[in-house]
């Protein structure tokens, strides 16, 4: 069962978030007690939550969006959900959920107590296994990211739903938490929960700022390093991924505009010396999608070059948990990962 178990223990740490309104975001929920509405719930229950956002509509690869609103009706108190986005799985778990149905080899170790005792294999983040979904009979599914493409083909068989980012991710954060909380009944929960990530983000932030210095994110994939940059504070949210580590946690790119200097490219090791930002973030992307036979970032960038730069001479390369800032990026206890990585700061 998908529901919510209230003895479950929650593991968050204090942690902090910018109180972004989840009334200004395009993704947003509102209660209602129109019983079976469009989508249903399949649970048995009368109450539905009403979610709307903005759908992409555009199906050809590389089309430029489409958008179009959309409106699905959610049960309350779902009794089985299938998640095939990471960050929903997340903060069902830590809310106190529980999820009957997921792409398995994509769950991430700490997040499989998130599911069921019996949990089923949906498919993988890129294409669901429709028939055992159907099988299965969800009350609710939840997409996002990577699985958004999928939301067509499942909202024919249950009310799925878009928990995409789509306004930054402080705001997607928050709007998403508690749009949960209000599904699964844990609106204290997801309100404590919030409280607790602001000031953790705060205090992160506070420890980059004594810290000090310049710094830049690198991902390593492949024995070869791209620099990661800013967003562009337009609303787009491709960049987000690389930007948090300037956007949220406060860290002083090196370079005034990053994707300028790189072009998008990869970036060479001499990159780094000429440039020699004070401290290094670094995700190993190879690490966090498991790529066979693949040296590991710390190998990669123990050269001579690399070792001339301030960031290694004074030990601040700091190493990034992959599969939370690559693969997960998003939900209440990855989010705790992520401040304890930059915590790292503190005492170097």
């Amino acid at each position: 069962m998908s529901g919510l178990h209230r003895d479950k223990p929650r593991t968050i740490a204090a942690l902090g978030l910018i109180a972004a309104s989840a009334l200004a975001l395009s993704a947003c929920a509102s209660a209602s007690a129109e019983g079976d509405a469009a989508g249903g719930a399949a649970n048995g229950g009368s109450e539905t939550i009403s979610y709307t956002w903005d759908r992409n509509t555009a199906t050809e690869e590389g089309a430029d969006p489409v958008y179009e609103e959309t409106t699905v009706e959610v049960p309350v108190d779902p009794q089985k959900i299938v998640v095939f986005d990471m960050a929903a799985l997340d903060s069902i778990g830590a809310l106190g959920g529980e999820v009957a149905g997921a792409p398995l080899e994509s769950v991430p170790d700490y997040l499989e107590d998130h599911l069921a005792d019996d949990a089923f294999n949906a498919g993988t983040l890129f294409e669901a296994d429709l028939i055992e979904v159907e099988a299965q009979q969800p009350d609710l599914i939840i997409v996002g990211g990577r699985s958004a493409a999928l939301w067509e083909d499942l909202n024919e068989m249950a009310p799925t739903i878009d928990l995409s980012m789509r306004d930054g991710f402080l705001a997607t954060l928050e709007a998403n938490t508690t749009f949960l909380g209000e599904v699964l009944g844990a609106q204290d929960e997801a309100a404590a929960a919030l409280e607790e990530l602001t000031a953790g983000i705060d205090e992160a932030k506070a420890a980059v700022a004594e810290a000090g210095g310049s710094g830049l994110g690198i991902m390593v994939s492949g024995g070869e390093l791209s620099a990661l940059a800013p967003s562009k504070g337009d609303g787009d949210t491709r960049g987000a991924r690389g930007g948090l580590i300037y956007d949220v946690f406060g860290v002083e790119p090196v370079v005034e505009d990053v994707e300028a200097a790189t072009h998008g490219e990869p970036i060479s090791f001499e990159f780094l010396l000429e440039h020699d930002p004070e401290w290094l973030w670094v995700v190993d992307r190879d690490a966090a999608v498991a790529t066979e036979g693949a040296q590991a970032a710390e190998v990669v960038l123990d050269n001579e070059i690399v070792n001339q730069t301030t960031a290694a001479k004074e030990d601040h390369i700091l190493y990034l948990d992959p599969t939370a800032w690559y693969i997960v990026f998003g939900g209440i206890d990855t989010t705790q990962r992520m401040i304890d990585d930059v915590l790292q700061i503190a005492g170097r």
